[in-house]
């Protein structure tokens, strides 16, 4: 009986025992919660305020490792109008270029694409103070307005002449706005003439919309709006019965009326 009264006092003492540790884990572990609520606050607070100071100084920062400015390039694609001093000319437009790390290179791209005849640029930096340049061009397909170029996409913009071989372009005339629209028609107006043996030299459209043509042998046709090729067959149906008085020639047909034709002339000495 001591011994099993001994046994049951021993297993209190260690009920006993083990209860105090648990009851101050639990307090330990309460306080910590306590601290981490409190702390984490902190620390989020640290990280913005951190995060902000980088961001705003970081470019100053980097630029301050800078030891030259950029001050070479190299083309990565074939020119075919663009030339080393256009392209020198352009980054030196402006402010002096900055270092490998403090240059934004959508400024490089911006001022590159200011050279008339660039449609777009790529740039990257190399290591330690040079430029890689990829350059795309406004390719001509006509004449505009007589002084200006037109690109496929009926982009009108400039290129010295003596750059390109302008023969074989249509000839095109309206405002900048219309440049896609009197392309397109170029080349349909030019296949609905030349199943009537009629060869085309230029389209020109106004700024109310207003078409008119010129055929190789000269003759204008005032199409007006609206659908053209109606026009068109009818003045292939009256131009052989036209009579031409002596020493004129014909200067223009105009077809914008419902039916029949006014027809003007001019003297063949001063066409």
């Amino acid at each position: 009986m001591l011994f099993h009264k001994n046994n049951h006092i021993f297993a209190r003492r260690k009920k006993q025992r083990t209860l105090r540790p648990n009851r101050l884990h639990h307090r330990i572990g309460t306080t910590s919660l306590s601290l981490l609520a409190f702390i984490r606050p902190l620390i989020l607070l640290s990280i913005i305020i951190f995060g902000y100071i980088a961001y705003t100084n970081g470019a100053n920062w980097l630029s301050s490792l800078d030891k030259s400015p950029l001050k070479s390039y190299t083309i990565t694609n074939p020119l075919q109008f663009t030339t080393d001093t256009d392209i020198r000319d352009a980054l030196s437009t402006g402010t002096p270029l900055k270092g490998y790390f403090g240059q934004d290179i959508k400024q490089v791209e911006a001022r590159l694409t200011q050279i008339p005849w660039v449609n777009k640029v790529l740039v990257r930096k190399l290591w330690p103070n040079k430029l890689s340049l990829t350059i795309f061009e406004h390719q001509p397909v006509a004449l505009w307005n007589n002084n200006k170029l037109l690109s496929e996409q009926g982009v009108v913009f400039n290129l010295p002449f003596d750059r390109v071989n302008r023969v074989g372009f249509p000839v095109l005339y309206g405002p900048d706005s219309e440049g896609k629209k009197v392309l397109d028609a170029w080349w349909k107006i030019k296949q609905d003439l030349i199943v009537r043996n009629l060869v085309l030299k230029s389209v020109t459209i106004d700024k109310r919309g207003s078409w008119k043509i010129s055929l190789s042998d000269g003759v204008e046709l005032r199409l007006g709006r609206g659908d053209w090729l109606p026009k068109i067959d009818r003045f292939v149906k009256i131009f052989p019965q036209i009579e031409i008085p002596d020493g004129k020639m014909i200067s223009y047909v105009d077809l914008r009326y419902k039916y029949g034709a006014a027809i003007g002339f001019v003297s063949k000495n001063n066409k």
